[in-house]
């Protein structure tokens, strides 16, 4: 009766964790070698029959028929006596089969065997879901919020498994309540000793891929192939798209009529400002469509260095350059190019900021430099308040550097 109360036991854990009848009799079987090997120091000489359907479990030691008190081995030998009061006909050299019930391994060993078998089980159970959801990194995931931390949101799904959306990982606008239910791209899978760790990620650029694949049919189908897509999560995102077939307009298609289409993504990603372009090869109108809504008067190219070198007239840069510098900065991620702006017609007494270094520190100039304010004049033209909302810099630190700069040109 133990032995059939110990496997239904046993059981239990292959309907709660769906473990199919092999593998179960496999974790069985090396759970009971480990007690057996414990109990006689080897289980060479065992045969386990193992039932888990029905609950059966017999274990059987062979050992060899030896003269009494020739027994040099307990676990492989047997005496003829004892040999005999298990079947009278034994004789010397004879193979002796006996089984051993589970009451013989010992109260604490029968212990030790159920702890072993959910440690094992448990640890076959963590490595399916690790490589379950390792074939899933890059696909679009839904789960329920089950509980809501400073720095991470954890997620369950339907078969309770436990993701988590790190804080860099979410949306600044995500807002998270239990039981809300929320989609994201698996970004990683990990293993923590023995449990997976599974990052969903709401920011990665991936999730807007597949989300335009999901959205829209055109993508989903292959007919349109989203070359590239890069996001200032929850600010701005640019997509590059192409098609093979020349009666598709791809951003047409993408949009949709009046943005009917790419107004659920946008929904979904925070309000998140989507500018979706055709992909070419030629870099030049590459650069050119990625700066959109700057109009371009001159693009020069630095191929091997990666560099593009794009005139436009003043008051074209801001829009080039986009609020918080967000426009120039995508355009740059989407192209590949290290893109710097420079202002149509700029008078010779213009100066590079780059020629400050002895009075404004290095990493203010850097600052503006990735607004794409590389000159005196630049800076000069625009006011202090657009400034400081336009950079990381302080007021203090801003008005500063005109004050240098109208120094230098009053002189």
């Amino acid at each position: 009766m133990e032995n059939i109360d110990l496997i239904n036991s046993f059981s239990e854990f292959k309907d709660d964790k769906l473990i199919d009848r092999v593998t179960l009799m496999a974790i069985l079987e090396d759970v009971f070698r480990n007690a057996l090997k414990k109990k006689f120091g080897q289980d060479d000489n065992f045969d386990i029959i193992i039932n888990p359907d029905k609950g059966d479990l017999e274990i059987w030691r062979n050992r060899i028929v030896v003269n009494d008190g020739e027994v040099e081995d307990d676990n492989a030998e047997i005496s003829l006596t004892d040999a005999r009061k298990i079947e009278p006909d034994f004789e010397v050299g004879e193979d002796v089969s006996e089984e051993v019930k589970l009451f013989q391994l010992g109260r604490r060993a029968i212990l030790a065997l159920r702890q072993n078998l959910i440690s094992k089980i448990h640890e076959h159970d963590s490595t399916n879901t690790f490589k379950y959801f390792q074939d899933l990194i890059g696909e679009i995931y839904t789960a329920e919020v089950h509980h809501v931390r400073h720095n991470v949101v954890i997620l369950l799904d339907d078969d309770g498994n436990e993701l988590i959306i790190p804080k860099e990982h979410q949306i600044p606008a995500d807002f998270y309540r239990k039981g809300d239910s929320v989609r994201g791209v698996i970004e990683k899978v990990e293993l923590k000793g023995n449990k997976p760790m599974i990052i969903l990620s709401r920011t990665s650029p991936m999730f807007l891929e597949k989300l335009f694949e999901q959205e829209i049919p055109e993508v989903f189908d292959g007919l349109i192939t989203v070359k590239n897509a890069v996001r200032i999560p929850g600010e701005k995102a640019k997509v590059a798209v192409d098609t093979y077939d020349d009666r598709i307009d791809p951003v047409g298609a993408c949009v949709g009529m009046k943005g009917s289409r790419i107004h659920g993504i946008v929904r979904e990603l925070g309000n998140e400002n989507i500018d979706v372009i055709n992909y070419t090869n030629n870099p030049q109108l590459y650069i050119q469509r990625a700066l959109s809504p700057a109009k371009i008067v001159n693009i020069k190219l630095d191929e091997e260095k990666k560099y593009a070198e794009v005139t436009l007239k003043p008051e074209e840069v801001s829009k080039a350059i986009g609020r918080g510098g967000h426009n120039i900065r995508l355009a740059g991620q989407l192209t590949g190019y290290n893109i710097e702006v420079f202002r149509d017609g700029i008078e010779e007494e213009d100066v590079e900021l780059t020629e400050f270094t002895d009075e404004i520190e290095n990493w203010v100039i850097k600052e503006f430099s990735r607004i794409g304010l590389d000159t005196a004049k630049s800076i000069l033209e625009l006011d202090v308040s657009d400034l400081v909302r336009r950079t990381d810099l302080e007021e203090e630190t801003v008005m500063n550097v005109i004050k240098i700069l109208k120094e230098e040109f009053e002189e």
